[in-house]
């Protein structure tokens, strides 16, 4: 069941709004968030804007979620055609809603279009896609400690069409779900299995773009590391440099007080990842994005020139890497104090219980 309002005049697009009538009473929404997971559970509308070759980008709306109708000749099924992004919305002690830096995420869905051949979202088309979902839904944004509402953007190719070529015709939807705290019981180290049989991407290929073949191909790697007994897996280039985890960027970190990430035109640019490294630079720190190969990580390790080492990303913001595990060999890491304080200095500015010096942040109700 739904209602449709009247439509309402933002910025450049004209959203029309249909509320849910099923939509959960607050009964029902706090029951869920008092335990949301991770990506289980879902809000009761999404956004959904239409973009075809002669009419650009029209038809925006707010729906009830549910199901989306594809022809079975639609061409994300055949060709892959599809990109995403995540960002996450914070509940401050005020009530307010708050999200992170999404002018970065917007851009980075944009630099995703273009290397999917999809059709580049404006920035401000994006920002009030969050807006006009948060004014529906910003119930859900949850107040418990390290909880927020995950935002997943993605846009994929829906023209029915069998041919190898870009679609004329593409959707953009919005839709959010609850989320937990990642690590219940406090952040732990993780084992990190070294993936040599698979890569993750090459040179000019997509790993620079947040596409979801790029995690279709991790899974067997990652399936493969749950064997060996690991959380995570972590791959390596045509050279043996290190690139990234199989959602995760990688930071090292040296005795004499670098703060070093592998750099390739392979690797997503992480949000979480430059923020953090900007806090770094912050207290003063030297900061270096270069290649990083598999034999420096391990020697820095042994040699103890590397004393810490961890993931970052949208979802656990910080990881430490407890131990690295390959064919024949397991390399402890070591465990610092940097990983964990940039997590929370990061962590209090994005629930605003930090000042956000850099102006990250942007309320969204």
């Amino acid at each position: 069941m739904t209602d449709t309002t009247t439509s309402a005049r933002t910025g450049e697009l004209t959203f029309t709004v249909t509320k849910n009538l099923a939509a959960k009473n607050p009964a029902q929404r706090e029951e869920i968030l008092q335990k949301p997971g991770f990506g289980v559970h879902f809000t009761d509308h999404m956004v959904d804007i239409c973009w075809s070759e002669n009419g650009g980008w029209h038809r925006p709306r707010v729906q009830p979620y549910g199901p989306i109708t594809l022809d079975p000749a639609a061409a994300v099924l055949h060709y892959g055609q599809e990109i995403f992004e995540g960002i996450k919305a914070y509940r401050h002690a005020d009530g307010s809603v708050h999200t992170f830096r999404p002018d970065r995420n917007a851009a980075r869905l944009q630099r995703s279009a273009r290397r999917l051949a999809l059709p580049e979202l404006p920035t401000e088309y994006f920002l009030q896609s969050l807006r006009e979902l948060i004014a529906l839904d910003g119930d859900w944004v949850p107040s418990g400690e390290d909880q927020s509402l995950y935002l997943r953007p993605f846009m994929f190719a829906k023209e029915a069409f069998l041919g190898v070529r870009p679609a004329k015709k593409v959707a953009y939807y919005l839709i959010a779900s609850p989320a937990g705290a990642y690590f219940s019981g406090g952040v732990k180290p993780v084992r990190i299995w070294l993936s040599e049989n698979y890569a993750r991407a090459g040179k000019g290929g997509t790993g620079a773009a947040k596409t979801g073949g790029n995690y279709a191909s991790s899974l067997l790697p990652q399936a493969e590391a749950y064997d060996k007994g690991c959380d995570q897996v972590v791959f390596l280039d045509q050279h043996r440099n290190v690139e990234e985890l199989g959602g995760m960027n990688v930071v090292f970190v040296f005795k004499d007080g670098r703060v070093v990430t592998p750099a390739s035109e392979s690797i997503l640019e992480g949000i979480t990842r430059d923020s953090l490294l900007q806090l770094a630079e912050d207290r003063g720190l030297t900061v270096e994005r270069r290649p990083v190969s598999l034999d420096e990580w391990r020697q820095g390790v042994a040699s103890g020139d590397i004393v810490e080492v961890f993931a970052c990303g949208t979802a656990a913001v910080v990881t430490p890497i407890g131990a690295l595990v390959g064919e024949g060999f397991e390399d402890e890491q070591p465990i610092g104090e940097l990983a964990l304080s940039l997590r929370e200095e990061l962590t209090d500015i994005q629930y605003g219980r930090r000042e956000d010096k850099h102006g990250w942040l942007l309320r969204l109700s």
